[in-house]
């Protein structure tokens, strides 16, 4: 993360509030890290106490806050964003998959109420505060936007969606200042993609397709999203962008 951060002014954000939700674990955390380091009054959320509790006892989380929301519930979404006093940055990290789960009506629902639905209802939400502060929102999409996996259904309609209510959010903000944008990971090493990546044979395989040959990690994700949430970014908007290494547009 260092090498990453240092190549961004240490106070690009502050004095701005970010909000990340799942944000207690895993890539969401890793980001929330990233912007307090810059400088921003960053919240995080989750929907696990347990994950809240760990998060809240790392050392290198400082100047994180960490609540409880779940993503599901829009009455808490809306109290929840609606009891703050500003906002510069959403952003749209809860996700979760049910492999081989997510054919069975309950499942499939679930995993699009988590990737789908609550990034509408957190848009919504906070889109007053940011049409205030012209701010943006950053969904996350994945390379299954493009692919297909057949045993995580929901997760693929939910997340080739999710690229196209980006799209669309970004033309109903665009005129009153808020961007809209996301960001598409491929094969990182995370603990989602663990019994892929601890393999050697599917690890393999998986590295060789990717034009840099190697898998992702979670930092790599870090140096896009700070991207496009920055000034730098003015300009940008409805873009989805591949975090992928190149694996996406390999042709065997």
């Amino acid at each position: 993360m260092d090498e990453i951060l240092a190549t961004f002014r240490p106070d690009l954000f502050a004095g701005k509030r970010v909000l990340i939700s799942g944000g207690t674990s895993g890539v969401g955390l890793r980001l929330a890290k990233a912007f307090a380091r810059l400088g921003a009054a960053t919240i995080a959320t989750g929907a696990s106490q347990e994950r809240l509790k760990v998060a809240r006892a790392d050392a290198e989380a400082k100047g994180v806050r960490f609540e409880r929301l779940d993503v599901r519930n829009r009455a808490a979404i809306d109290a929840f964003v609606g009891a703050l006093p500003s906002l510069d940055v959403l952003i749209n990290a809860a996700g979760i998959a049910k492999p081989e789960k997510e054919y069975d009506e309950d499942g499939f629902l679930d995993v699009m109420d988590v990737n789908l639905n609550s990034v509408m209802r957190l848009s919504m939400a906070a889109y007053p505060l940011l049409a205030r502060s012209k701010g943006s929102i950053l969904n996350f999409a994945s390379m299954l936007s493009y692919l297909v996996d057949d045993g995580v259904p929901a997760y693929c309609a939910s997340k080739t969606a999710v690229v196209g209510l980006t799209r669309v959010l970004a033309h109903r903000f665009g005129p009153h200042g808020v961007r809209v944008n996301a960001i598409a990971p491929g094969y990182h090493q995370t603990d989602m993609t663990k019994a892929l990546w601890s393999d050697p044979v599917p690890a393999g395989k998986i590295a060789a397709k990717a034009a840099l040959k190697r898998w992702g990690t979670v930092d790599d994700l870090l140096g896009a999203v700070v991207f496009l949430s920055s000034p730098a970014a003015l300009f940008v908007t409805a873009m989805t962008m591949p975090i992928d290494g190149g694996y996406v547009v390999s042709g065997f």
